[in-house]
């Protein structure tokens, strides 16, 4: 896993904690908003990954 990836995904889990903690609602679905996208973030470049395959022969 690339070091964005892995950082979107753990910004992606603590949004989503801190939108479990939050008491407005409004903070509540901007979190969760936050969440989602970083988790796409996360997951689009390992599916992109998984795709292009890197050959150490052309190196």
């Amino acid at each position: 896993m690339t070091k964005p990836a892995w950082l979107s995904l753990t910004l992606a889990l603590a949004a989503g904690l801190l939108g479990l903690d939050v008491t407005s609602h409004g903070m509540q679905i901007a979190a969760f908003v936050a969440s989602g996208i970083l988790t796409a973030t996360g997951v689009l470049p390992l599916i992109a990954g998984k795709r292009f395959k890197f050959d150490p022969v052309l190196r």
